[in-house]
């Protein structure tokens, strides 16, 4: 089996994958699988999910040379995919309409989420909102600090956010909670899990909802410039995004693959969330994966400057595609990010999310090492509107600091226009 032909049909990439679920899960799981099932080539529920794709989100999103940073580079093209332009702001909305969809036929009048950075919480907020769903949307205590625009948008939106107090409380913390939700309510409610992980068939299904972002591509690129790119790149988390680009572009050998953790204060620092650079295969929130854990099987505490990367797991077939070979990843820090930031804002007139941050400072690395008639495609996942007082406490500007984060600093030089070309 090919990695593109994954999962097989108990939600296994290789070795990873699977459903590893209490028992009082099984039966909602039984169900979604059998609905995913039904639905997923249905030619209504396809035409419904196009129908909302372009007129609700507004797909699809342009690919954009950054021919300035390019210029500035010296070396390969860079080109951004703008799910920054989408409809709430990230590519999130994109899987939530098609689990709210399935919401709808399974008959479940409630959702939950949970949310890191935010997008997802208002992705799913924004979609209950439309379909007249109760939402729920649970958010690590940490994340409702340093995310508090996002916060405002679900309430605005009629979502009740539930911060989390427990373990690091931050995405981790946020998925269990909705776990036990899930447990306790599932005969009304639907989760709607917002990256390529958990149980089956949840990796498959939000990466095939994801996967219009690569597609589009596979028509944009050769469109500018006359064949596919050399390079496709994105930051990885739990993976979506990546996934969402990836996907379409797994069987084309002349295309390199490279997924961009968060190196956070540095790979041998301890303080990171680079799951598939320093994490073993454990099973972590319903399947198996590479996790962050210590010698006893504990998860360890991770860190990032984006909340939405601040996660000790990714999805499993970004575990696989790593163990192939068929994508590489590396890590970038806090620093380089916020720099890259800075640098985007600059030359382009893009505000980029700090996720997305990590891949552009990858790009800008890469991109000198390449030839000018070669291309480096980055999936920008999203805007930054919801980083800017982050960026602006931890850059020093003059510019209003909530009390979170006083007193929090990053290691290396993050002054603006600081990125060396």
């Amino acid at each position: 089996m090919t990695s593109y032909d994954q999962p097989d049909a108990a939600g296994h990439f290789g070795i990873y994958g699977g459903s590893f679920v209490s028992e009082t899960l099984t039966h909602a799981i039984n169900e979604l699988r059998q609905a995913y099932a039904r639905y997923q080539n249905d030619p209504e529920f396809l035409a419904e999910f196009a129908y909302e794709l372009k007129h609700f989100v507004g797909r699809p999103s342009p690919v954009y040379h950054a021919a300035r940073m390019s210029r500035e580079m010296g070396g390969a093209q860079i080109y951004l995919k703008r799910e920054d332009l989408n409809h709430t702001g990230a590519h999130k909305i994109n899987n939530v309409i098609g689990q709210a969809m399935l919401a709808k036929r399974m008959g479940k009048p409630r959702v939950i989420a949970e949310t890191g950075a935010g997008q997802h919480g208002v992705a799913a907020a924004t979609i209950c909102a439309r379909y007249g769903l109760e939402c729920v949307v649970y958010m690590g205590s940490e994340d409702v600090k340093r995310q508090s625009p996002n916060v405002y948008r679900m309430k605005l939106l009629g979502a009740t956010v539930v911060p989390v107090e427990s373990g690091s409380r931050t995405l981790k913390d946020a998925l269990n909670e909705a776990m036990r939700d899930w447990v306790t309510n599932v005969e009304n409610t639907f989760y709607i899990i917002g990256t390529v992980a958990g149980p089956h068939p949840y990796p498959m299904m939000v990466r095939d909802f994801q996967s219009v972002i690569g597609k589009e591509c596979l028509t944009q690129m050769p469109e500018m410039t006359g064949r596919q790119p050399d390079v496709v790149m994105a930051c990885v988390g739990g993976g979506s995004n990546a996934m969402g680009i990836f996907h379409p572009y797994i069987p084309y050998s002349g295309t390199r693959l490279i997924g961009v953790e968060a190196a956070g204060e540095g790979m041998d620092s301890g303080k990171h969330s680079a799951s598939l650079q320093r994490g073993s295969p454990g099973v972590l929130h319903g399947n198996r994966t590479y996790i962050l854990q210590d010698d006893n099987g504990q998860i360890t505490e991770t860190h990032s400057i984006s909340a939405g990367l601040d996660y000790p797991g990714v999805g499993p077939e970004h575990a696989w595609l790593k163990d192939t070979g068929r994508a590489e990843y590396v890590g970038i820090t806090d620093a380089d990010a916020l720099a890259a930031f800075h640098y985007l804002c600059r030359t382009e007139g893009i505000i980029p999310a700090l996720e997305s941050s990590h891949a552009i400072a990858y790009a800008m690395k890469l991109a000198k090492t390449m030839p000018s008639d070669q291309s480096i495609l980055v999936n920008l996942s999203g805007r930054g509107d919801k980083d800017i007082g982050t960026v602006a406490d931890l850059s020093g500007a003059d510019f209003y600091c909530r009390p979170s984060c006083q007193g929090q600093s990053v290691k290396g030089d993050v002054r603006p226009v600081e990125f060396k070309r």
